[in-house]
């Protein structure tokens, strides 16, 4: 430019200029995204802004969704700006096949394949669809569904002798398991099933709608069998939780009249079983589907069409990794022997006797 020539600029300069320029000027719409991911080496869904050592799923999404120019950059580090809202915290390590967020978006072209190419291959969005202006996938969602995988050694009583590639679960100990599923049924305080809540908090209720064990089948000479539970709203660790006092009880270590037990005020030592198998199956938004599923502007909040996408995502990367992992690293092995540890019999007020007893 000095010695009186313009500098020439590059044509895929200008055409990205010009592309970012019809982008913000794209009007932003609120939508769903329906998410697929394998949540192993992430601590959780959710992003904790500021705290870069524990990555979370949130923190790859939401740098795909600003590369992808969906949103503007100051958008990622204030995600209120953008509305954005989370169906569930999935806990550190757990995966997901039918994670729904809502957030505002510039509705730019080839946008799911925009975002998809920005993000880890374990990470997929596989659908999308408006929704109302004052839509919150946390505050609307009116029923969640887990599964869990294990190996189905775990179901095998303490005082046997087991060859963990060698068990095979029988009919009469899963029918076993599946009575003692169903006793978390209903309405109930879960104080015991999550560390963050006392007996007479009020949101320690939750209502289950179904719990049970299904078939087994073997994969790479284990056998494993899937548990799935429906519930309004879960709290931390709560269903880890409530599938380890079952594990533990079908193993011998503890009473079945443990469970009535654990919804009373006293304080009962609940193992936890290991974060590896939990899989955030899908959510439900029944009451939004039938105000707004039919109302001509919107559409019903339902994956039939994405259903065989989950199905290819969830035996391409979150099958394989729960049974690699549990090979390798031996997950719910290891933590099925640190179930002798636990006291199932004395309680807090048990405890708090005996000291006085003692002294």
């Amino acid at each position: 430019e000095e010695n009186g020539h313009q500098n020439k600029r590059l044509k895929s300069d200008v055409d990205e200029e010009d592309a970012e320029d019809q982008n913000k000027r794209l009007p932003k719409r609120k939508i769903v995204l329906l998410m697929a991911y394998s949540g192993k080496g992430y601590h959780g869904m959710q992003r904790n802004v500021g705290s870069s050592q524990f990555k979370t799923i949130e923190d790859d999404l939401v740098s795909a969704l600003v590369q992808s120019g969906c949103i503007p950059e100051n958008h990622g580090e204030d995600m209120k700006k953008m509305s954005f809202q989370r169906c569930a915290r999935t806990d550190k390590g757990v995966s997901a096949a039918g994670q729904i967020v809502s957030l505002k978006v510039r509705l730019i072209d080839d946008i799911l394949e925009k975002i998809n190419n920005h993000l880890p291959s374990h990470i997929r969005i596989l659908g999308l669809k408006r929704v109302t202006g004052g839509f919150n996938s946390k505050n609307k969602c009116d029923a969640r569904t887990y599964s869990y995988m294990l190996p189905t050694f775990a179901f095998a009583h303490k005082d046997h002798d087991v060859q963990e590639e060698v068990y095979r679960l029988d009919k009469e100990t899963l029918e076993k398991v599946n009575k003692l599923l169903a006793c978390y049924k209903g309405t109930h305080n879960f104080h015991n099933f999550t560390s963050q809540k006392g007996p007479r908090d009020p949101s320690a209720k939750r209502y289950i709608m179904e719990m049970y064990c299904g078939e087994p089948f073997v994969r790479e000479n284990i056998e494993f069998a899937v548990i799935k539970v429906k519930g309004q709203s879960f709290m931390m660790h709560q269903i880890r939780k409530m599938i380890g006092l079952v594990i533990a009880i079908v193993k011998g270590y503890a009473a079945e009249s443990i469970i009535e037990r654990s919804w009373g005020e006293e304080k009962v030592d609940v193992p936890k079983a290991p974060g590896l198998g939990l899989v955030l199956e899908r959510v439900h938004f029944e009451k939004y589907n039938r105000r707004f599923g039919n109302d001509g502007l919107h559409e019903p909040l339902e994956w039939t069409e994405e259903e065989e996408k989950i199905a290819v995502f969830k035996e391409q990367y979150i099958y394989p990794t729960i049974i690699n992992t549990e090979r390798e690293e031996k997950s719910m092995a290891n933590w099925l022997n640190t179930l002798s540890i636990h006291d199932f019999n004395s309680s807090a007020v048990g405890m708090q006797a005996n000291n006085k007893n003692s002294k």
